[in-house]
């Protein structure tokens, strides 16, 4: 008898997505645990090391229990960094139930399963990411800490297709932060560079989780 697909999660929740072009919607998120990257900015550090042990059904029976009082038609599987894990028979049994299905992902693991939305994050300090993403990105997200430069933007948006916008996320809503985001995007406008726009953490100025 095969024993069942197992994920390490850390929670599952609903809320409205608070980033991206998906921003705003109704959405009932699970958070898987662990990342190999551990960026030292993250906000969810908290999901880097625990978690618990769960089968595919238990997963999605979480989900199916937040919709009864949160009907949200969708569902996005974070992290840590989800691909890290096989999610592929999470991501099959979440349609199966009529759901649609965003991933959030640094990118740093093959975008195999059959998501509707991948999100895909570069991180520093290569801001690598698999070849498979500039065809199965819908977004392209950059967190602007520091670190990111002018140059990094450029061949992000020049790695990827014209129609993928890329997504300048400010790394908290401290004014430093806010007035990276800006200097950068007007740096790429200066240098004729196209699809790239701002978004803040919507939750977090809702004081949402």
């Amino acid at each position: 008898m095969r024993r069942p697909h197992t994920l390490k999660t850390f929670e599952v929740f609903a809320s409205v997505q608070g980033e991206g072009l998906r921003q705003g919607e109704p959405t009932i998120f699970v958070r898987l645990a662990g990342c190999n990257l551990r960026c030292s900015f993250c906000d969810t550090k908290r999901a880097w090391g625990r978690g618990r042990v769960q089968t595919v059904g238990q997963v999605a029976e979480d989900v199916h229990r937040r919709w009864r009082d949160f009907p949200a038609r969708w569902v996005c599987i974070t992290g840590g960094e989800p691909l890290a894990q096989d999610i592929g028979p999470l991501i099959r049994e979440l349609r199966r139930d009529g759901s649609l299905v965003q991933v959030e992902t640094n990118g740093m693991f093959d975008p195999r399963p059959a998501a509707d939305w991948y999100t895909v994050s570069p991180k520093p300090p290569s801001y690598a990411f698999r070849p498979g993403f500039r065809k199965k990105a819908r977004e392209v997200k950059l967190v602007a800490t520091r670190e990111l430069t002018s140059e990094t933007v450029r061949e992000v948006r020049r790695a990827f297709p014209a129609a993928t916008p890329i997504i300048l996320q400010p790394q908290s809503n401290s004014a430093w932060s806010r007035r990276k985001a800006i200097k950068l995007l007007e740096g790429a406008l200066r240098e004729g560079l196209e699809n790239i726009r701002i978004s803040v953490q919507l939750h977090k100025i809702l004081n949402l989780k």
